[in-house]
């Protein structure tokens, strides 16, 4: 089954970038992936879940929540 996953993590340069999308990329079946610099947003669709992505990431030491988190942070 296909799933999108949207997470916002920080993208503070080229170099966190290239790290985020290197361990993407190492996920079992993903279709496809993209970040979006300004809106400091990671995309990933595929047979994946929220979790898996977010546990990625944070093993490279940066930090991903789910937009609905980052907006119940605020204020």
């Amino acid at each position: 089954m296909t799933n999108v996953v949207e997470l916002k993590v920080g993208l503070h340069c080229e170099e966190c970038i290239k790290k985020i999308l290197k361990a993407i990329k190492k996920i079992e079946d993903i279709e496809t992936y993209n970040v979006d610099t300004q809106l400091n947003k990671v995309i990933v669709t595929g047979n994946v879940t929220t979790e898996e992505v977010i546990r990625v990431i944070q093993k490279i030491g940066k930090t991903a929540s789910t937009w609905e988190e980052a907006e119940t942070e605020c204020c």
